[in-house]
């Protein structure tokens, strides 16, 4: 039976919504009630199960998951080993530098050699100053990067940006975009080549929707 990552949070809606217009419904994951983290889809066709935003290209890696949806800021960041098949188009935000309002620094490429930079994504945040030729310490966060520059613990932070809301609230601006994400169907690279549960009728499904 084919199985599909669905991530926690934001994003579950319309990645429910997106799977009901292919004739999957796995509405049951919206219930506040529900405490099931794998479900089946009432025709059996397919089941899904529910798994933090990060941790989604790591079921489909080790192929527990045929497909996910992934984001392609965390697709970026822990570099899997998995086919990125679409751009579906939603849960768009972008990976940024910011720095405090009040900071002399107006570009990143202004921060002083072996400064501090406080981000959830390490990888993409050493990659980026990596190719600036500009040496840094990351600071690795799980929650509350904007903490960072307010406590002085860091001259800046990368993050992702939806709005701009937490930065504007916690004095901070944007100074750079690294890069735009959106979420991603993502695939099993061996199950998707040798089409393992119809996956290939599915994924053209989906690419019809977009």
């Amino acid at each position: 039976m084919l199985t599909i990552a669905i991530p926690k949070g934001g994003l579950l809606p319309e990645a429910i919504a997106l799977l009901q217009q292919i004739g999957l419904d796995f509405s049951a994951f919206l219930d506040k009630k529900n405490r099931q983290l794998q479900i089946t889809d009432p025709s059996g066709t397919a089941r899904a199960m529910l798994v933090r935003t990060h941790d989604v290209p790591v079921y489909v890696e080790y192929g527990q998951a045929q497909l996910g949806f992934a984001g392609y800021d965390v697709l970026r960041e822990k570099k899997p080993d998995v086919a990125n098949l679409l751009d579906l188009g939603f849960g768009g935000c972008r990976l940024s530098v910011a720095v405090p309002k009040a900071s002399p620094y107006k570009n990143p490429r202004q921060l002083p050699p072996n400064c501090r930079v406080a981000s959830k994504f390490v990888n993409c945040a050493k990659d980026y100053f990596r190719d600036l030729d500009l040496p840094i310490e990351v600071i690795p966060l799980h929650g509350s990067v904007e903490l960072g520059p307010i406590t002085g613990m860091s001259e800046a932070i990368v993050d992702l940006v939806s709005t701009g809301n937490t930065l504007r609230e916690n004095n901070l601006e944007e100074v750079e975009v690294l890069f735009h994400s959106t979420v991603r169907l993502i695939a099993h690279p061996t199950s998707y080549r040798a089409n393992r549960h119809n996956m290939l009728d599915w994924v053209q499904k989906l690419e019809q929707l977009l």
